[in-house]
Formats: C-alpha cells, sequence, structure tokens
C-alpha cells in the first residue's frame, strides 16, 4: 500500500455506511442473482476456455470501503497475452479485447463474478463504483468522501456512465481525460445520491441498473 492509499485508510478507517437491512438485501440478491445465472457463466467460463484458454477470471486490487484494498472478480475480456500492467482503462475499439470479451464488455455480463464480491461483503449491489489502485491519487478536493460508502455491483455512476468507453476523446489521452473529468463527473454524482439514500431508491436503481444492462433502458443524459 502506497502512501496515498494508507492515508485514505487511515481517514476513512472507521467508515461505512451500510447497514443490517441493506446488507441482509445483498446477500439475498446476490445469491438469487448467481443462481439464476449460474449457467451463463458456466457458458461464458466455456467459451473463454475455448477462446484463449485460463484464466477464466480477471482480478485485481480496487478500494473498498474506508479506503480498504479487496479483491474484485470478473470474467476476462482481453487477450491472455496482454500486458497486465497496461492501460487502466477501457476504450472503444479496445484492440486487447477478445471476441468474447467485446460481448461481454456490451452486455456487461464480464460483472457478474462480482456477485461473490457482494456475498462476502466487499461490495453491495448499490454503490459507487470500487476504483483501481491506479486512481488513488484521484480522491482529494472532497472526492475521498466517495471512500465511506462500500462499493458497489449497480449504482447511478454504473448505470449513467454504462458506455464509458465511448466518452473518451480520440485527441486527448485516456488517463487524463479520467482523471479530470469522467472521475468528477462520477464523485459529484455519488456524493449527490449516496449521502440522501434510502433502501426504496436502492431498489429502483437496482431495477434502472438490470433494465440498463439489458438495453431496455437508455442511459439518462449526464452534465460532464
Amino acid at each position: 500500500m502506497n502512501a496515498t492509499d494508507q492515508s485514505l485508510h487511515r481517514h476513512f478507517v472507521a467508515a461505512s455506511d451500510h447497514g443490517f437491512a441493506r446488507r441482509l438485501i445483498d446477500v439475498s440478491v446476490a445469491i438469487f442473482a448467481a443462481v439464476l445465472f449460474s449457467p451463463l457463466m458456466l457458458l461464458i467460463a466455456v467459451c473463454l476456455l475455448a477462446e484463449g484458454g485460463s484464466p477464466v477470471l480477471f482480478a485485481q486490487t480496487r478500494l473498498g470501503a474506508g479506503a480498504r484494498p479487496f479483491r474484485m472478480y470478473k470474467f476476462r475480456k482481453f487477450d491472455v497475452r496482454c500486458d497486465p500492467h497496461g492501460l487502466a482503462l477501457t476504450v472503444a475499439g479496445d484492440k486487447r479485447m477478445t471476441t468474447i470479451g467485446r460481448v461481454l464488455a456490451a452486455t456487461k455480463f464480464d460483472e457478474l463474478p462480482q456477485l461473490w464480491n457482494v456475498i462476502i461483503g466487499d461490495m453491495a449491489i448499490i454503490g459507487p463504483r470500487p476504483e483501481s489502485l491506479a486512481f488513488a491519487d484521484c480522491f482529494h478536493g472532497g472526492a475521498e468522501a466517495v471512500l465511506r460508502y462500500k462499493p458497489g455491483l449497480l449504482g447511478p455512476s454504473q448505470v449513467l456512465f454504462r458506455n464509458e468507453a465511448s466518452f473518451y476523446p480520440k485527441s486527448t489521452d485516456p488517463l487524463t481525460y479520467y482523471r479530470e473529468t469522467l472521475f468528477p463527473a462520477k464523485a459529484r454524482l455519488d456524493l449527490s445520491y449516496y449521502p440522501q439514500r434510502t433502501l426504496v431508491a436502492d431498489v429502483v436503481w437496482m431495477v434502472r441498473g438490470f433494465l440498463a444492462v439489458v438495453g431496455r433502458v437508455p442511459p439518462s443524459p449526464i452534465k460532464i
């Protein structure tokens, strides 16, 4: 853990805003979804093995509630020969993606393994998107308050930025654009929702998130 991570961890070591009711809903929804989607997850794993071999899962350290690091799991979208320390973002037309990976990126089915993260308590169903350590230094100027909330599989940022890969201007460095434009926009969105959230509102975002993933409801316009 570098100096930035240690500072965030010390500042938010006691931070948490996830009560018993939300935790019960999270576990119940995650177990139900894991059972429901288990045939699909098995099919995805078989397709990934047939296309490029193992590993099937991609694991990466992310920042959780209180800036605690945890291992987040996704289905692998990139070729197994890709540099694991390459660009920390996925952009439109990313040449690292395999054929199956492009399908997973379009459907967001690559995130199904995060149901395990929800079950074991690292993540919630509804919460801010967990950031990678590469962008830990972005949590400053008030944005560090986002780390008071358990990261989630769905939520306002995940729905409204569903097609994030298409946001990056071709003439701009994606890392710079993310740090200076997209990350602050997400932080503002999160901090306008989570301090005043309700269980009913969380359920609404669960429904909106599901509908957005299956393409039935287009994301709302956002101001960046």
